[in-house]
């Protein structure tokens, strides 16, 4: 039996013993970190004189701020700014342009908390609060010209193929707002970027403002291959109402296989016998048998001296095979002609979750090859070939593989001289679809390309006639900076900027290097290429490193250019996404935010120069602006700002 009337005494918890702190003994450790904190930002700009030496008078100060930052960053502070933040004193949460004198401020206010001499260093830095600002400024327009006035942040426009031909285009863009033409060198060629130049400036002329050109070169940027196209078939298909009736025929357009086709107000074109084409009148009938067999009809409803028109109200596949008729005043068939100029499609490959793509050094791709028959075997999988073959040398098995942007996702399971297999282990549920010309990220490969092709230095040829700044695409080790820098000098373009494209994660590890590097000549500049780089580094993981370059760049007092995806939705249909406008806002806290080509491009401009003037008041780098809010009811006005491009309340 159990006695249950013993009582047992509750064994009592030991709680650690609050050691009561001063505030005088919180300065005085925080100053013996901070000493040493100072020390080492010191030790390492004395281990970096090498890259120092490279870099010309103009940066040496803020060469000096990015080490010192490097040094900064190199230690977990957190610790240190929460003792900082229960003094009151500045937590170095915003010192990235002017590193030391911010800490030496701060050691300054400890001293005197503690009743100790010091003497105030912080003046004597060259990159103090108020000259880092100004140099931030300089740089910025040495490289992307005078701030717009009222905006505190350029607006970039990737240029369409047409603004070579279209003057226009181009006129339309600069007067909505465009300061800066992006001339993308992996498309066109050089005598359409030079007509684009050419343009740019004349409009530039006649609104009386500088726009600056950027050319961007195409660097080695590894792609898919052809891909065999699809047989050539034309769908002819009316529009159709909830019932399944026709409310609006399908239009074909009918020119002489003589001449090229393409016509106004048309669905579709195709070519025919010149001579057949003289007999259509309007209201004649055309008979065919489409690629199925079906038995199909069209209606002449207009003729002239371009062509004809026809319409059908029935669905039909047009081949090159197909036969049209014209049938006479009795039904009698009077004329045939084959049909003639169906494009073929693109080709396209097909790719699920488990799939085995071969990526080749050269050839044409194709889909799998696939035995009939219940089980599905696959004789030959499918297959593409890659732009740059020497990378098939370069990676291993295990290592990820992305298609199109991220879009298709694989591993390297296995690897030979002249292809690698890759097993696909991201793809929608229904597959994807891969077609030519896209991209492929290897992220986790070591590769050794050069950032400058042999098509580069051509196209540096034009660049170093018409641009202001080059853009240096996948741009990795210093040497790809200091080669660009030395062909640069070879064409008399020492005053030519150089902006620097973050696009892939060597490139993002290498920025400080990367930065020193450009430091070397008059102006230099980054680009957050937010594409690719998202695919190399994750996409979890890109607002994260956005954030990190736009930091260094602070430190490095070097102009930051946001792109990639900027107002997409509102460039290519006209109705933005609420989530792209709230990533725009995000720009003001670059220098230039860029903006791609699409057929609503001049509302994109305009839409985001009025997001940019608002947010100008109200953000700068890293530090909100307490500029008066009206917005509950206050009745003061915006405090003045000396800063660039100010505004003075919403618009």
């Amino acid at each position: 039996m159990v006695n249950t009337s013993t009582k047992t005494t509750p064994r009592r918890t030991s709680t650690p013993k609050v050691v009561p702190v001063t505030r005088d003994q919180v300065c005085l450790s925080l100053i013996d970190e901070l000493q040493k904190l100072r020390q080492s930002m010191h030790d390492r700009e004395a281990t970096m004189q090498a890259e120092l030496s490279r870099v010309s008078a103009g940066h040496q100060d803020s060469a000096r701020n990015l080490i010192h930052y490097l040094a900064l960053r190199a230690h977990d502070l957190r610790p240190v700014q929460e003792r900082l933040a229960w003094l009151g004193l500045s937590s170095l949460g915003r010192s990235e342009s002017h590193v030391l004198a911010n800490l030496d401020k701060v050691l300054g206010i400890l001293h005197c908390l503690t009743s100790q001499d010091w003497v105030d260093k912080s003046a004597e830095e060259p990159a103090g609060s108020v000259s880092s600002r100004r140099l931030l400024e300089r740089h910025s327009v040495e490289l992307l010209g005078a701030y717009p006035p009222g905006r505190p942040v350029r607006i970039m426009v990737t240029l369409p193929s047409n603004a070579a031909t279209d003057y226009s285009v181009v006129r339309e863009l600069v007067e909505a707002g465009m300061d800066i033409a992006r001339i993308n060198c992996a498309h066109d060629d050089a005598q359409a970027w030079r007509a684009m130049a050419t343009n740019v400036r004349h409009a530039a002329r006649a609104v009386q403002r500088e726009v600056r050109i950027l050319m961007d070169l195409g660097g080695p940027k590894i792609r898919t291959g052809e891909v065999a196209p699809r047989p050539p078939v034309l769908r002819m298909r009316p529009q159709r109402d909830e019932y399944g009736r026709p409310f609006r025929p399908y239009r074909l357009g009918m020119q002489s296989n003589q001449q090229p086709t393409g016509m106004p107000d048309v669905d579709g074109c195709i070519g025919v016998d010149d001579k057949w084409l003289s007999h259509l009148k309007k209201g004649s009938q055309v008979d065919f048998a489409d690629a199925r067999g079906a038995k199909r009809h069209l209606l002449i409803v207009h003729c002239d001296e371009h062509g004809a028109i026809a319409e059908s109200v029935q669905t039909a596949y047009l081949t090159p095979d197909t036969v049209l008729t014209i049938h006479g005043a009795e039904g009698k068939k009077w004329r045939s002609t084959l049909t003639g100029q169906i494009e073929s499609p693109p080709g396209t490959l097909h790719l699920r979750m488990g799939d085995v793509i071969r990526v080749t050094r050269e050839g044409v791709g194709n889909n799998a090859i696939v035995e009939d028959g219940e089980q599905h075997l696959v004789i030959q999988p499918a297959h593409i070939a890659c732009t740059l073959p020497e990378v098939i040398d370069q990676v291993r098995i295990g290592e990820r593989v992305w298609f199109d942007d991220g879009r298709i996702g694989g591993v390297i399971r296995h690897a030979t001289q002249d292809w690698l297999e890759v097993e696909i282990t991201q793809a929608r549920d229904g597959g994807e679809k891969l077609v030519g010309d896209k991209g492929i990220n290897l992220p986790d490969s070591e590769l050794d390309l050069p950032a400058l092709t042999a098509k580069d230095l051509e196209d540096l040829k034009v660049v170093g006639d018409v641009a202001d700044m080059v853009g240096l695409s996948f741009v990795q080790r210093t040497d790809d900076v200091l080669q660009l820098r030395e062909h640069l000098d070879h064409l008399g373009r020492v005053d030519l900027g150089i902006v620097l494209k973050i696009e892939t994660l060597k490139g993002f590890e290498n920025l400080p290097e990367l930065m020193l590097a450009a430091m070397s000549g008059q102006c230099a500049g980054v680009m957050i290429a937010r594409g690719d780089l998202a695919v190399e580094c994750g996409y979890e993981r890109l607002a994260e490193v956005q954030e990190e370059i736009l930091w260094c760049a602070e430190a490095a007092h070097m102009p930051v250019i946001w792109a990639t995806q900027v107002l997409e939705t509102l460039a290519k249909t006209g109705v933005p996404s609420r989530a792209e406008i709230s990533d725009a806002g995000l720009g003001v806290r670059a220098e230039c935010v860029m903006l791609n080509k699409g057929p609503y491009i001049a509302d994109a401009i305009r839409t985001l120069d009025d997001i940019l003037r608002r947010m100008g008041g109200h953000q700068e780098k890293k530090r909100s602006l307490l500029r008066a809010l009206r917005s509950w009811g206050g009745n003061e006005g915006p405090a003045p700002s000396s800063a660039p491009g100010s505004v003075d309340g919403p618009r």
